[in-house]
């Protein structure tokens, strides 16, 4: 493996050294991308630690039908899928709770987020963003909790004063057909604007049918994951029929509706005040995975498994102001955030449906100030966040109607956590070779949570009440050692909290598996080192990055045998179930590298390369076992080409081989869903372009996964996407 990696990044090198040439005449250049967050400095090339940008230009020309494949596609990190409406952002083999989501650096991340795999990402559209920043490593000290493998913060576009668009009214309308799930698309936004007020309204809707998978073998890899039959109500009877088109992934298909709106004014003593309203909501999401789970004596375990309309309501204010207290800058946010979800499943002949509902309300504040040195800049603030839970559950007859109890997924009482945090760090560009940032976060968290009613499932407890004393540092150095070349240095620590998921669920867990709660837990704790170098040419035309990292993981929580009231087993939902509890299992490690490669070719042809490894493993009593969430290595290879009217994109996708040997039995890797084997390895080929028409259109069409080839995503329950042909028309006022 080694020797292949060394190979790979080697033959990646040497190709984009030799087409690169030297030519201080030439105008085009890798310039530095803006970071868009509040508490860090905006230039990027001064920051010890590794940072990928997204810009609206990218998003736009990519046309991804979501934000989780313009995450997955952008070759920066992993994104698992149990389902068409769905994906789980990985970043340095963490993932869900581990891996903070922000949405306008307001936290997404609840007191219910799994360790397990999310779709949370799909609720901020890709057509409301203006960039994504990507954080990798530990960025509790910036952020906050959670944020152990690193942090996605989605910026959504704001709108534009009179000074900005010259125009009272501007927007857009953008279109867009996809022939692999017959997706229907379609943005509208529209700006108003005049020298002190400014507004920005976005709708957005998307429908997707049911996903074809690709038809052709994956190199020596056997056909994996063909629907060649499916699960059918006909006059309430449960059947398994036959798949018309075994490359259909039956029951995957799904609608999203999505809205924006933005309301900004100054005042003549050049305060700004900001209104931020954001809406998304779903149609019931398939769980595509549970429902391809056989049975030896009906043919499918489940006749019916999906996620409700997954609804997220984000309402925040925030007051601007420059040099407003002790000459720094000041930021303040008020927000109130609500997120519903839930689980619907039925089991193949059985006539209850089981419903299963989360409420989640996110009351926060947070005052963020920046001060300007001569040399460096200090950042410091404070963050509030109260969250709620209400989880119901019934369950209900299809045929006569009848409604019944139910066990609830979490706690059916009152459940509530608060965080308080206090951040500072500073960032110093001493002279032109030397710039280092060092920063500290400290807070305490509380929980507590009731159950007041265990009917269902007895536990010999009914409160769990818990505080935590929480803190973080980083430490960091940027060397130019000349014009060329610079060294990053950096040293930081994570932590995440454990919450009501963590601590108060119970659910069934594949094939006679069940997961009970269990008090004892503590939070989870990094530190990781990271250490890597950029080489740019003298042209700015080529830039190397490399980026080295070493993680321990200190109480990693990890799901587990465990012993429930001194049993081991247990009767559930009228199966006997190995009992499983999430533990602190002691100590982990994760290492891996990262690599980025840009260059031109010639002028306006732009040749670009990412490579990702990771591995990571669990150590017990000098034992060591496979973690979870590692993906394979990963990346992205390409050539962009973009002059006048014209812009033309093709790339290579691919991903390493997982062995079954290396995944976590019984965890969240998913080897059910897997050849016997493990992941085979897979590439696909893609090729993208726009054309402007005239100076207010622009024309989008694309091929993606050239080849057609069937593959599946490690830890994923639903096969990638087949051949995509797609085409899409904007239109600008």
């Amino acid at each position: 493996m080694k020797k292949k990696i060394i190979l790979i990044l080697s033959l990646i090198s040497i190709l984009s050294y030799s087409q690169t040439k030297k030519d201080s005449t030439r105008t085009t250049s890798l310039e530095e991308v803006i970071v868009t967050s509040y508490k860090i400095p905006k230039n990027k090339k001064i920051l010890p630690n590794q940072v990928e940008s997204i810009s609206a230009k990218q998003i736009e020309f990519q046309n991804y039908q979501s934000t989780a494949e313009m995450l997955s596609n952008s070759g920066s990190l992993f994104v698992q899928k149990s389902q068409q409406g769905g994906g789980s952002p990985a970043i340095r083999g963490f993932e869900a709770s581990r891996v903070l989501l922000l949405v306008d650096g307001f936290r997404m991340n609840n007191l219910i987020f799994r360790t397990g795999h999310l779709q949370n990402a799909i609720t901020v559209d890709e057509n409301l963003l203006e960039s994504v920043d990507i954080f990798y490593g530990p960025t509790s000290t910036i952020f906050g909790s959670d944020a152990l493998g690193g942090t996605v913060n989605m910026t959504t576009k704001n709108p534009k004063f009179l000074s900005q668009t010259h125009k009272a009214f501007s927007g857009s309308i953008n279109t867009r057909y996809g022939s692999v799930n017959n997706e229907k698309s379609i943005a509208f936004d529209l700006n108003y604007a005049t020298s002190k007020f400014a507004s920005l309204t976005v709708f957005s809707f998307n429908d997707f049918d049911d996903l074809k998978m690709g038809k052709k073998k994956n190199r020596r890899s056997d056909y994996f994951g063909e629907r060649l039959f499916y699960t059918t109500t006909i006059n309430g009877i449960d059947q398994v029929v036959e798949n018309s088109n075994k490359y259909i992934q039956k029951n995957s298909g799904y609608t999203q509706y999505n809205a924006l709106q933005k309301l900004a004014y100054k005042t003549d003593s050049d305060f700004e005040h900001n209104i931020n309203l954001q809406f998304s909501t779903t149609s019931n999401i398939p769980r595509y995975d549970r429902l391809t789970d056989v049975s030896s004596t009906t043919g499918f375990k489940n006749s019916e498994w999906h996620y409700g309309p997954q609804q997220r309501i984000l309402a925040a204010y925030t007051l601007d102001k420059e040099k407003a207290f002790l000459n720094s800058d000041v930021k303040i946010s008020i927000a109130y955030q609500n997120a519903k979800e839930s689980r619907h499943n039925r089991r193949f002949g059985n006539m209850n449906l089981q419903n299963r509902e989360e409420n989640v309300n996110m009351y926060s504040f947070s005052a963020d100030l920046h001060k300007k040195f001569n040399k460096g800049e200090l950042f410091y603030g404070l963050e509030s966040y109260y969250e709620t839970l209400n989880s119901t559950a019934n369950k209900e007859n299809i045929v006569t109607g009848e409604i019944s109890g139910l066990d609830t997924r979490y706690p059916n009482g009152d459940n509530m956590m608060h965080r308080n945090d206090l951040y500072v760090s500073y960032n110093e560009k001493s002279n032109e070779k030397t710039a280092w940032s060092a920063g500290f976060r400290a807070g305490y968290t509380t929980l507590k949570s009731t159950i007041t009613d265990d009917t269902y499932f007895p536990l010999p407890f009914s409160k769990i009440n818990q505080g935590n004393f929480t803190y973080s540092g980083s430490l960091g150095i940027v060397q130019n050692t000349s014009k060329n070349v610079a060294l990053k240095a950096n040293l930081s620590t994570g932590f995440r909290v454990p919450n009501i998921d963590d601590f108060g669920k119970v659910f069934e867990s594949g094939d006679g598996f069940v997961i009970v709660p269990n008090e004892d837990l503590t939070p989870e704790k990094t530190l990781t080192g990271d250490i890597g170098f950029v080489i740019q040419s003298d042209s700015k035309r080529f830039k190397f990055e490399n980026t080295y990292f070493y993680t321990r993981m200190y109480d990693a929580i990890v799901t587990d045998a465990f012993e429930y009231e001194g049993q081991s087993t247990i009767l559930y939902n009228g199966s006997n179930s190995q009992v499983l509890a999430n533990q602190n299992k002691g100590k982990a490690y994760i290492t891996g590298i990262s690599t980025n490669i840009r260059g031109y070719i010639i002028d306006a042809l732009q040749f670009n390369a990412s490579f990702n490894y990771t591995y990571g493993r669990i150590v017990e009593e000098q034992n060591e076992s496979p973690l979870d969430h590692i993906s394979p290595y990963f990346g992205k290879l390409g050539l962009s080409y973009a002059k006048n009217k014209y812009a033309i994109d093709v790339y290579m996708l691919y991903n390493g081989k997982k062995d079954i040997k290396d995944y976590f039995a019984n965890g969240e890797d998913n080897e059910q869903y897997a050849p016997k084997e493990g992941m085979p390895a897979w590439e696909t080929y893609n090729l993208k372009g726009s054309y402007s028409i005239f100076k207010n259109a622009k024309l989008f069409a694309g091929i993606e996964n050239i080849l057609d080839t069937q593959y599946r995503v490690f830890a994923s329950g639903i096969n990638s996407p087949g051949r995509n042909i797609y085409g899409g028309l904007k239109y600008t006022f």
